[in-house]
């Protein structure tokens, strides 16, 4: 990962600027650079990931135009030819060097041409204003927010922000900001035609755009780890992974010394796939100890995030602290597309469809905002295959009533398209346990149990009233509400509000997050 912040107009000495932005420092702890322009002040925290060497560091200035992106340029390489042929002469071997020659060429159009994680500020040369995008999905951050003058800013991560501006929002994936305007250059959700194929087309197709999604993303010049969770999303990515590099990967499971679902099951993939694999064990200390700084990092209180990040973070922790890995492959996106529990609920095939829209869209503020901020705050890059935007386009367009649980198991055409020898069966067939409760079912439960010593029912009742926006309704989500209002107090509109099953739904009107609230988990093989 890589941090970066833009502020229009000159308010802001170099000195304040400073003091914001090396708050994300530790997205990019290798080297920081920051520039002031006529109309703008710009900067750029790096971890060095592709093309290591200076000439890789941004801003980048191409004939007045100065760029800042944090993100991965997929298939840069015959692009870069393409310009090269054209004369466009390149300093280094960076994949966001391109950008700017590729603005020069096509303009904002350029956006929707990229295969691409990212997100970027531009200062336009001739207009002495920004422009700024972001990857339609959202996997990499980006915030905004007014100062006091009016000039906008730009900033990798909300807290870049806090006490800069009054009001913090998160950059919508698919836009792009010029003159004033929002504007979409690609939705996600948006089907143009439902796809007729088979249901083994189907497969075939998940199987093959999944893959290239993956193999995309092993290209990095820096060391390659894998999250390992045991469930289907995180050992499918370690299997074709291992298939694609036909050498031992290094994955890495987090567990709870209690009771963690998951650590056998990650082990019986990492062993089947021959992975030189580390497990990472955790107590009820360690979960509580972390809480508040894992709030802190997430700018978030919704209370699924939370619990999943707490796992996902202290293993990354130990990641960064034990080996020399830089770039860790996860498997965030495939429930939003595919079907969670909950979805197995859905009325109909139009509901199915009309709920994946709704997180797909969302996505960005919860699961991938959870990867993002774990990973990164560790110093380390996140890579999301299923986020792979070809991926993404083709099963959002799948006939819902075919991805939809009418199989007797839920994700049944992403388990189908990798029947074989790439898993365990027992694996590839295993029902889902939530993350935050595979780390260990206790791990929830200590949260909530410490949440009751924090407030009286009277306390309680009376400290929820403060919040109306995403108001609390238990005692651990008052406890995550109280934290985060701590560090960003009065910006609870950057979430939409909490990551719950559609209450509407028959089945679904809980009052927690957990799938194990839900009569249809069963056994997760706990």
């Amino acid at each position: 990962m890589c941090s970066i912040m833009c502020a229009a107009g000159l308010a802001l000495s170099d000195e304040k600027f400073r003091e914001y932005f090396d708050r994300t420092v530790s997205r990019g702890p290798d080297i920081s650079r920051v520039i002031r322009l006529e109309h703008a002040v710009m900067g750029f925290h790096r971890l060095s990931i592709m093309g290591l060497d200076e000439n890789g560091m941004q801003p980048f200035e191409r004939n007045g135009n100065y760029l800042v992106c944090n993100g991965e340029i997929y298939g840069f390489r015959p692009l870069k030819k393409q310009l090269e042929a054209e004369g466009v002469v390149f300093k280094g071997d960076s994949d966001c060097e391109l950008l700017l020659p590729l603005y020069e060429k096509y303009g904002e159009a350029m956006f929707a041409m990229l295969d691409a994680e990212f997100a970027l500020v531009i200062y336009d040369g001739k207009t002495g204003r920004p422009v700024a995008a972001r990857d339609p999905i959202g996997i990499r951050p980006l915030y905004y927010g007014y100062m006091a003058d009016g000039n906008i800013v730009f900033a990798s991560e909300a807290k870049n922000l806090t006490g800069l501006c009054e009001r913090i929002m998160p950059f919508p994936p698919g836009h792009y900001y010029k003159d004033g305007s929002f504007i979409c250059y690609r939705d996600m959700t948006r089907v143009k035609k439902v796809s007729e194929d088979s249901v083994e087309e189907i497969c075939k197709n998940i199987h093959d755009k999944l893959v290239a999604g993956i193999e995309k993303r092993l290209d990095a010049d820096a060391p390659i780890g894998f999250l390992l969770s045991g469930g289907l999303d995180s050992s499918l990515v370690c299997a074709v992974s291992a298939k694609l590099l036909d050498k031992p990967i290094r994955t890495f499971a987090i567990g709870m010394n209690t009771d963690a679902i998951d650590l056998k099951y990650a082990k019986e993939v990492a062993d089947y796939i021959h992975s030189d694999h580390t497990e990472v064990i955790i107590t009820k200390e360690d979960v509580i100890n972390a809480l508040e700084d894992v709030v802190h990092l997430l700018g978030t209180y919704d209370i699924t995030t939370i619990r999943a990040s707490i796992g996902m973070y202290l293993v990354c922790k130990a990641i960064h602290e034990t080996t020399d890995v830089r770039v860790i492959l996860t498997g965030e996106i495939s429930d939003e597309l595919f079907g969670y529990k909950y979805t197995d609920f859905a009325p109909s095939a139009e509901a199915f469809q009309e709920e994946a829209q709704k997180r797909i869209r969302e996505i960005h503020m919860y699961d991938v905002l959870r990867a993002d901020r774990c990973i990164s705050v560790n110093s380390l890059e996140a890579r999301v295959p299923f986020g792979d935007l070809d991926f993404v386009e083709y099963v959002m367009a799948i006939d819902p009533a075919k991805k939809m649980n009418v199989y007797g198991k839920g994700k049944y055409l992403l388990r189908h398209a990798f029947e074989g020898d790439y898993l365990p069966r027992d694996i590839l067939m295993r029902e889902k346990a939530a993350f935050s409760d595979a780390v260990g079912h206790s791990m929830v439960d200590h949260l909530k149990a410490y949440a009751e010593t924090c407030y009286t029912d009277t306390a309680f009742e009376e400290r929820k009233k403060k919040y109306t926006h995403a108001a609390p309704f238990t005692k651990e989500s008052l406890l995550y509400r109280e934290i985060f209002e701590k560090f960003y107090p009065g910006q609870s509109e950057m979430v939409t509000d909490f990551w719950m099953p559609n209450k509407d739904w028959e089945g679904c009107n809980v009052n927690d997050p957990s799938a194990r609230v839900l009569s249809n988990y069963g056994a997760s093989g706990e």
